[in-house]
């Protein structure tokens, strides 16, 4: 099919043309004197995308999934009781992980298109006396149905109880892309991934701890080799990786915190929501409705709910076969009842109205009872009311 695939899952998103020049790069001695020129800056960077002064970052050549593992296993011990509410594939997954290491999970499950509920957080934190829970693991952007929790409101029931367990965020669908400040919010532990807001492809774990969570790495007996955060402290302070380092990804990243910090970091979000609010506009004039409750819309993706006699994998298939388009799939519980439009990273106005125009070429396709042009139109109006001359 003449074009180029269009690309609207929310990861991994479009890497940007100077971030695909930069990663194209030629191999180089990673124990060079040269090097720490490259990586010293990165970690320093990454830390003006995180917000933080106090926090340290590290890059794993891995994903965010292991960067799940990072946190758990360097901080506690196996045994610990760990705390997290279950209201996504993601959150779903995390709990899991914590399962199979050994940890004691105390999961609550809540409505997929809710988030963490602030008050049944703050109230079970006040029940634990003896501060049984070691860590609380807050996903901040469920990928899965598009939601968006509280994380400041985390911090503030945990500050509440008076509670001193470490606060773990699942950031990867939200760093770089909405609003995250680890030092104002108190995380102690936060996880991103190279492919979501980052703009790079997957194969990075971009994570930033807080000095309460370093300390924390002294007393934990977890068994760990390849993640753990001790071997990296030692070497990174020389501006140098304990393992082969991926060279692509760190000269990408490079362009990629240059592209975003030269944007300034309060306009990507703001741009972002821009983005998301045009999709939901065009969301409401197809007559449908999101996953999400109101008041946890996320601004990195929108699941859409399809009717019941639908199924939203024949919207996907059509849009990838017949347009050339690529959506977001419904995961797990949601599986044929939603469908993803990713408004992630390297996007603009421009951009998401072609994806609204393939969507609702293939809900057409699909019998979908919707007015061509109607989601277009309602999205041309508002981002064309709100654009800004640069």
């Amino acid at each position: 099919m003449a074009g180029r695939n269009h690309l609207y899952i929310p990861g991994p998103t479009n890497v940007p043309h100077e971030v695909l020049s930069a990663m194209h790069a030629p191999m180089e001695d990673h124990r060079s004197p040269k090097f720490p020129t490259l990586f010293k800056p990165l970690l320093e960077d990454l830390k003006k995308v995180f917000r933080t002064e106090d926090g340290q970052c590290f890059i794993f050549p891995a994903t965010g999934t292991a960067g799940w593992e990072v946190a758990l296993t360097n901080t506690l011990n196996p045994g610990d009781k760990v705390l997290i509410y279950r209201f996504g594939q993601f959150s779903h997954l995390w709990a899991e992980m914590a399962k199979r290491l050994g940890f004691d999970v105390e999961i609550h499950q809540e409505t997929w298109g809710r988030g963490i509920p602030l008050d049944k957080l703050e109230a079970r934190l006040k029940e634990d006396k003896n501060h049984e829970i070691k860590a609380v693991l807050a996903t901040h952007n469920e990928t899965a149905t598009g939601v968006t929790s509280d994380i400041a409101g985390v911090r503030k029931a945990l500050n509440s109880a008076d509670h001193p367990a470490l606060l773990f965020v699942d950031g990867v669908s939200s760093i770089a892309s909405l609003d995250f400040r680890m030092d104002e919010w108190g995380v102690d532990g936060a996880i991103s991934g190279s492919q979501k807001g980052f703009m790079l492809p997957a194969g990075g774990a971009f994570l930033c701890f807080s000095q309460k969570a370093l300390k924390a790495t002294e007393t934990s007996k977890y068994p760990r080799c390849f993640l753990d955060l001790r071997d990296q402290m030692n070497q990174n302070k020389d501006g140098y990786t304990p393992y082969t380092p991926a060279l692509p990804i760190l000269y990408g990243l490079r362009k990629a915190l240059d592209l975003l910090l030269e944007e300034g970091m309060d306009n990507v979000y703001a741009r972002h929501h821009r983005l998301a609010e045009g999709t939901r506009r065009a969301i409401k004039a197809w007559g449908l409705g999101l996953c999400a409750h109101p008041g946890f819309e996320s601004d990195t993706v929108s699941a859409v709910v399809v009717p019941e006699h639908k199924d939203a994998r024949e919207v996907i298939s059509t849009a990838f076969k017949k347009y050339n388009l690529s959506l977001g799939a419904g995961l797990s519980e949601l599986s044929g009842k939603v469908f993803r439009i990713g408004h992630v990273g390297d996007m603009n106005d421009v951009s998401m109205l072609g994806a609204f125009a393939g969507v609702e070429m293939a809900m057409l396709d699909c019998g979908f009872d919707i007015k061509p042009g109607s989601g277009v139109a309602a999205a041309v109006e508002y981002y064309r009311t709100t654009a800004k001359a640069e």
